[in-house]
């Protein structure tokens, strides 16, 4: 059961969240304006480490160790340099010294955004946010830094109420969650575990109770270069990949048919994508080479290494149309996600609060659905049995050009987010 906590306790906690939010509004906007694409999060690491010991946290910043982590479940392989794959989390413990550990919290988000694409094609610059029509645009805005800011000032919140979390919580902000999610894999390798989690996510403010698995790979195709002008004599290796990509679009059609209970108001919820393609190196010669990259979905339940398996079969009963290819068989690489699916248990105690929390801000509902990307929810809760709840503000266009958060949106879920908080952590008065 939730902590009951009075509704006058309440409104001083959302009037302080009122109060601090221009404050909020200005870090978020400090927070977007630092890039954070993959390798280059540290600075916007600072940032935050800064805004957590302000807050009184206890800082761990750390640098992930690849081979701590890679014999985990839920690891997933990386082919880039881990020089600045940074982690933070900022510990809050009651002043008491005594927590609930049933009622401890994780408050994960992920710092590291998408690359932009040409930045041309955005009405402003990426990381230059700015305010219209009461939304916030800028990369990372919506996913997820807006949630980082929710997560901090609900906190903040709590205590200019006068009060402070009765149980352990621990505050985090990781890498790697666009790519791999090995970020939120350390820290549970570095022990930070807890009761419940919740994860802000730019979810329109709704329940996001399932997740698709991810799986991204390479498939590296060979040809025989030859000059342009006897082009039939060769082997043409970036077209030669044509053909393997319509063969995986038809198995993504099967997998797609099989179905799952948790996504059957989904018609399509399996996307595979080509998501990066290269290849030759002289415009007057049949190309030699080709590469490209595809993210495919996967069903909750659906086995990895079977899923790997349906899809190297596929590429090579593909290959075998071709002659070339028949004796020079594509190459798969596996790198970056290989996330399994997951579907949060119902009717958990932290899924009631959150309900509660929502309702207490909204006055409706909370809303469910199932989404067909992932999050770092699936380590929580598939690994260490830990409810993770995915919640969060609405946003647009997140890995797209113009991403941007609704302004009233992120107020909202920063009240409900300290709703929860009071009502899973319980709540103490501070001792001055």
């Amino acid at each position: 059961m939730a902590h009951v906590v009075d509704s006058n306790t309440l409104d001083r906690i959302f009037a302080e969240v009122d109060r601090g939010f221009d404050q909020q509004m200005q870090m978020l906007s400090d927070l977007v304006a630092i890039p954070s694409c993959r390798g280059e999060e540290s600075r916007a690491q600072d940032f935050m480490a800064h805004a957590m010991a302000d807050l009184g946290l206890a800082i761990d910043r750390w640098k992930i160790n690849v081979d701590e982590i890679r014999h985990l479940p839920g690891f997933s392989p990386v082919m880039v340099p881990y020089d600045d794959a940074i982690n933070v989390v900022g510990t809050h413990r009651p002043s008491s010294g005594v927590g609930n550990p049933r009622r401890s919290l994780i408050l994960n988000g992920h710092i590291d955004v998408v690359p932009t694409g040409p930045t041309d094609m955005w009405t402003d610059p990426p990381f230059s946010p700015v305010v219209k029509a009461g939304w916030l645009h800028g990369r990372g805005s919506g996913d997820m830094k807006a949630g980082l800011s929710a997560n901090l000032f609900a906190l903040r919140a709590l205590h200019a109420a006068g009060f402070e979390a009765a149980a352990d919580i621990y505050l985090q902000s990781v890498v790697e969650e666009e790519c791999t999610g090995n970020g939120a894999l350390a820290c549970l390798q570095r022990g930070y575990r807890a009761a419940a989690a919740l994860i802000p996510e730019p979810a329109a403010e709704r329940l996001n109770h399932a997740q698709v698995g991810v799986m991204w790979f390479q498939v590296r195709v060979r040809g025989r270069p030859v000059h342009v002008a006897v082009a039939g004599s060769g082997s043409n290796a970036i077209e030669s990949c044509f053909p393997l990509v319509a063969a995986l679009h038809r198995l993504e059609h099967d997998w797609n048919h099989r179905g799952h209970e948790a996504f059957k108001q989904h018609h399509h919820p399996l996307n595979f994508v080509l998501s990066r393609i290269e290849g030759g190196d002289w415009t007057s010669s049949v190309p030699a080479w080709c590469t490209f990259d595809m993210r495919v979905g996967l069903f909750p339940g659906q086995n990895l290494q079977e899923a790997r398996e349906e899809i190297e079969q596929c590429v090579h009963r593909a290959a075998l149309e071709d002659s070339f290819l028949r004796e020079n068989p594509p190459e798969l690489v596996y790198h970056g996600f290989q996330a399994e699916g997951y579907v949060l248990p119902p009717h958990t105690p932290a899924q009631s609060c959150l309900e509660q929390a929502h309702q207490h801000v909204r006055q409706e509902p909370l809303e469910q659905y199932a989404g067909t990307g992932t999050t770092d929810a699936r380590f929580f809760g598939l690994y260490q049995g830990i409810p993770a709840l995915v919640y969060g503000p609405r946003s647009r266009d997140i890995h797209g050009f113009d991403e941007a958060v609704e302004i009233d949106s992120v107020r909202r879920v920063t009240k409900t987010i300290a709703s929860f908080i009071a009502q899973w952590c319980g709540l103490q008065r501070i001792k001055h």
